[in-house]
């Protein structure tokens, strides 16, 4: 019989009972579950809504069920719908009559919002530690490579020479963003909804604040119809997971093509590559291949979760049970990305040859000859456009701007003295973006620096969370 039967005369269709029970999904929430029906309970004992010895009799029970459930014992069932339920079946089997009484002063409704946000919490600093190791990778090779030249790209032609690091510590900034945006949704998440119950508080006289500290909470919810119902947090860490996945995938993206024969700027570990079943020469990126691959999918997942309440009216409706497996998809993504996505990393060979050789083309250093005349007196705009006809000549002549000959230049601009050819040379190129934020070694070694201060600080923030 079911728990909430007494109100019905007939059973619940097999059909319906197999379509609403969440019980495959949500068992993953058991351990949250059951901490917090033992927090509910002592209360419940403390303020005397319930006898003290009951309350302990309930916690002793709820202590067995876990330790079964650890164990693997302890069936769940499809007909108890949830783990919230199966758990309250399970207890009262154990105790008997006493264990009716757990559900005093509260209802499925905050109890699965209470239940959400503390497995979220956990999962939040799971990830930010993962991030964190993200970043040492990166950071680790970049510290390999401050020296290391390489092109710099626009629209995917080439644009500038920068080195290997600079580009590296881009992406140490965007998981930089991501471990923050983690961390500001950890704080939204924080809040501890049990005492809403299913919508309008309870008429006992409960303690949230005892709970709330109880479980590890900054603070209560502050509205009873907001407490069950939102899921800000769960499509907020869902955003901030797919600009992760986003971030992942850019440079996936990258390392796919610099893996290419066409660029050969990099050899990936075979432990991280694989190979073709009729080719036999094949070494494919199939990690990075299906991190950019998965990244849509945690879209997918952000953008149902913002179409389940978009036109939902206060408070509870059963389609926000929708959440759970989207949001347990994008944690299990998301973790499985980064657990792979660092050691890939870290096990990369860098072709330096080849970085230095691809910086040479394509007129790369076609700037610094417009920086030349800018620091002989020349505005700008007509730096530029002689530089351009520049370019234009040396195209004609099928040469690099560093093979023309004095004279060459000195067809375009008087300002051309011997001095040009050290001024663009790509070392030099790189050498003198000697600006906060640039690509010069000397700046890059700061970065990384600074970058090993910001990761310090965001591990012993995640050791206090824990």
């Amino acid at each position: 019989m079911k728990l909430w039967g007494g109100r019905f005369t007939k059973d619940t269709d097999s059909l319906v009972e197999d379509f609403h029970s969440s019980i495959s999904f949500d068992k993953r929430l058991y351990r949250q579950d059951i901490r917090g029906s033992m927090a509910h309970a002592r209360m419940l004992g403390e303020t005397g809504i319930i006898a003290r010895e009951d309350a302990e009799n309930i916690i002793r029970g709820l202590q067995q069920i876990l330790a079964d459930l650890e164990a693997g014992r302890g069936e769940l069932s499809v007909h108890a719908e949830d783990i919230h339920m199966n758990v309250e079946q399970l207890l009262i089997e154990r105790v008997g009559e006493v264990g009716k009484k757990l559900h005093t002063a509260r209802s499925r409704n905050d109890q699965v919002a209470l239940d959400t946000r503390m497995f979220l919490k956990e999962e939040i600093v799971e990830i930010s530690e993962l991030l964190i190791k993200t970043q040492q990778a990166l950071v680790e090779l970049a510290e390999q490579h401050t020296d290391t030249v390489m092109p710099g790209y626009t629209h995917l032609q080439k644009a500038q020479p920068i080195t290997f690091a600079h580009h590296l510590m881009a992406y140490f900034e965007m998981f930089q963003r991501d471990w923050q945006r983690l961390r500001d949704c950890y704080g939204r998440t924080d809040v501890c909804p049990l005492g809403s119950g299913a919508l309008a508080g309870t008429t006992f006289p409960i303690d949230r604040e005892m709970v709330a500290e109880e479980l590890g909470f900054n603070r209560i919810s502050t509205n009873s119809l907001d407490g069950v119902s939102d899921r800000d947090y769960v499509i907020e860490f869902a955003a901030a997971a797919s600009l992760i996945m986003t971030h992942l995938s850019r440079l996936c993206e990258e390392i796919i093509l610099w893996a290419s024969d066409e660029f050969s700027f990099i050899n990936l570990d075979d432990a991280y590559s694989t190979g073709s079943s009729i080719m036999p020469q094949k070494k494919n990126p199939d990690v990075a291949e299906l991190v950019r691959g998965k990244s849509g999918r945690v879209y997918g997942h952000l953008m149902a979760l913002l179409t389940m309440v978009k036109g939902l009216p206060l408070a509870y409706n059963k389609d926000l049970q929708e959440d759970k497996e989207a949001l347990f998809d994008i944690i299990d993504t998301v973790k499985k990305s980064l657990l792979v996505f660092a050691p890939m990393i870290a096990t990369i060979t860098v072709n330096t040859g080849r970085m230095y050789q691809g910086a040479g083309g394509g007129f790369t250093n076609a700037t610094d000859v417009a920086d030349y005349l800018v620091n002989k007196g020349m505005g700008f705009r007509d730096a530029h456009r002689i530089v351009g006809e520049l370019v234009f000549y040396a195209i004609e002549q099928e040469k690099e701007l560093e093979k023309l000959t004095l004279a060459e230049y000195r067809q375009f601009a008087d300002m051309f003295e011997e001095d040009i050819f050290q001024a663009i040379a790509i070392s030099t190129c790189v050498e003198r973006r000697n600006v906060p934020g640039g690509p010069a070694p000397v700046r890059v070694k700061e970065a990384v620096a600074q970058a090993k201060v910001v990761m310090e600080t965001n591990s012993k923030e995640y050791n206090d969370k824990n």
